[in-house]
């Protein structure tokens, strides 16, 4: 039996899905190399923002074709006053007057870019190769919001094994590993959920969730155990539908002769495939040493609990990383994929 890798699998869903995905920083070259590649595979109908002539004089300096992408000047947009006034309306505790989102709007293209998928012009944004990270996700969150029920955007790495596959399966799911610093119990919970839905729609495995710290079962005591610990209670609340356990380490988390010894009771000690970590220093440095030690690939971060897919590029991306992240954007944005 043939298995597919990651990115095919992403690549079939988004070709599946064949959503709208903006990608608002038109004047980086990379975008432009980027959304020439996407819309020759088929990956998404590409939105650009900015002006066309000069959008289009690039793709012929660049010798590529834009042909299928929609461009969106937001100097000459039909609805520009509509945009201003939502977000006028979704700013007003802040005091944002017509003339500041005016100003922003023509001035911040991830801020229009966030805009156009609020009011339904595009199904996603891919933002961040010519911007800070705070800056895509101030306007995600401010612009489009979270989910319903959900308060926390957080953020996973999706790490594909090459080795030692045959004991941990060629998928694992990280997170938070880029967004909350010190999560709450409650922010704990929220970040396993969004988790578990990412890897079932984009990861394409069955969630086995282990909520991570330095303590097994009792094995120690600490308040940062407790907020652990705390975050399973949340989940038993919530009556979460995938399997969970909370206050493992990480090594009864994902070996099973050791899981069988330290948390004998639990449903997923020793076969977990979604790992929540504690905060976001164990979660960065654990992806990166997965990353470097065992030479996995790390597609991400993909941020999760918004009401639509943003997500955020490295300043020092490369062109592919724009094309995969726009699939993956693509195939987060497809419900029935």
């Amino acid at each position: 039996m043939i298995i597919m890798s990651f990115l095919g699998q992403v690549r079939k869903k988004a070709l599946q899905a064949n959503r709208r995905i903006v990608l608002p920083e038109s004047s980086d070259e990379r975008i432009i190399r980027a959304t020439s590649q996407i819309l020759k595979e088929g990956l998404a109908q590409v939105v650009l923002v900015g002006n066309q002539e000069a959008i289009m004089h690039s793709a012929k300096a660049y010798e590529v074709s834009l042909s299928g992408a929609k461009i969106v000047d937001p100097y000459n947009f039909e609805r520009l006053n509509d945009y201003i006034n939502k977000l006028v309306e979704l700013r007003a505790k802040k005091g944002m007057t017509p003339e500041e989102a005016k100003k922003i709007l023509l001035n911040d293209p991830t801020f229009f870019g966030a805009m156009l998928v609020r009011m339904g012009d595009a199904d996603g944004m891919v933002s961040g190769s010519a911007s800070p990270t705070a800056n895509v996700l101030r306007a995600a969150i401010q612009v489009i919001g979270t989910q319903p029920g959900v308060k926390t955007v957080s953020s996973v790495f999706i790490m594909e094994l090459s080795q030692f596959k045959d004991l941990f399966g060629s998928i694992l799911v990280f997170g938070d590993c880029s967004v909350i610093p010190f999560p709450t119990s409650e922010q704990l919970a929220d970040i396993a959920t969004s988790a578990a839905e990412t890897a079932i729609k984009i990861a394409g495995i069955n969630p086995r969730v282990a909520l991570m710290t330095f303590s097994t079962k009792g094995s120690a005591k600490h308040e940062c155990v407790d907020r652990v610990i705390e975050a399973g209670h949340i989940l038993r609340e919530r009556k979460v539908q995938f399997r969970f356990d909370a206050e493992l380490q990480a090594d009864a988390a994902l070996v099973k002769s050791i899981g069988e010894i330290k948390a004998p009771l639990s449903d997923v000690s020793g076969n977990a495939n979604v790992l929540i970590f504690p905060t976001l220093s164990a979660g960065n440095i654990g992806y990166k040493l997965v990353q470097r030690l065992a030479g996995a690939n790390a597609y991400g971060p993909i941020i999760q609990g918004l009401n639509a897919p943003v997500n955020d590029l490295s300043r020092g991306c490369s062109v592919e990383d724009i094309v995969v992240l726009t699939a993956i954007t693509s195939a987060q944005a497809c419900i029935d994929c």
